[in-house]
């Protein structure tokens, strides 16, 4: 845990209002996380992640020239190891959607206080997903079976249409499970197992399915129709 609150992450970020830039710049400076470009629009912010290959991309969602939902797209695919989190005014947007199951981390509200800004920057750099999982699967069952937002979807836009056949029997089970919102403690308790091996289980199905965090697992849920909209959970 102390190599962790030692360790300061890089970070990028990118809003097209300069008083929102400075004052992220601001408190994540005065809290140890190094801040290594500014970005006015999506464009710049992947030039600027693809050269400072940051830990973490703060990215606003509306942005001119490239929005910051294609900024991600583009960001994830050119630097890999690099965590994103959308910026945002509305906490349910079709855009922050798109943006979880293009392999965002998770979203925070403009208006976020200045510890959990700091906070969320140094959660997901340690690999973890922004968003409680059962917030995540709101978000999901409200838009991944309605029609998608005319601007929320690029052309080349990555759906998680994929085959579970990598999975054991159990493995698809857990899946399940973190569809519904179950942390690795509730985990344990439904399938009577010892949190280390809800761990690795959980580890398992990220390597085979490629999938970056708790919230994607939650949005390939879904998607695959392991977990239906509105079912227990």
């Amino acid at each position: 845990m102390e190599e962790t609150e030692q360790r300061r992450p890089r970070v990028v970020i990118a809003d097209d209002q300069e008083l929102v830039r400075t004052g992220f710049r601001m408190i994540l400076t005065a809290r140890g996380i190094d801040v290594v470009a500014e970005a006015s629009d999506g464009a710049e912010a992947v030039a600027a992640a693809v050269l400072h290959r940051p830990d973490v991309a703060l990215l606003d969602i509306r942005m001119p020239t490239m929005d910051g939902l294609e900024a991600a797209r583009r960001i994830l695919a050119q630097v890999p190891d690099c965590r994103v989190i959308m910026l945002t005014t509305f906490d349910l947007d079709h855009y922050v959607y798109a943006a979880l199951s293009a392999g965002a981390s998770g979203f925070l509200l403009k208006d976020v206080t200045s510890a959990h800004l700091a906070a969320a920057v140094r959660l997901v750099d340690t690999g973890d997903a922004l968003l409680a999982p059962s917030i995540t699967r709101r978000l999901v069952e409200r838009f991944a079976t309605g029609a998608p937002h005319p601007a929320a979807r690029g052309a080349d836009s990555p759906r998680l249409h994929r085959d579970l056949a990598p999975l054991t029997p159990r493995e698809a089970e857990v899946l399940g499970l973190l569809g519904r919102g179950l942390s690795n403690t509730e985990l344990a308790v439904e399938l009577t197992l010892s949190e280390s091996t809800v761990k690795t289980h959980v580890a398992r199905i990220f390597a085979k399915l490629n999938l970056r965090d708790r919230a994607q697992a939650v949005v390939l849920a879904y998607e695959t129709g392991l977990v239906a909209p509105g079912g227990n959970g």
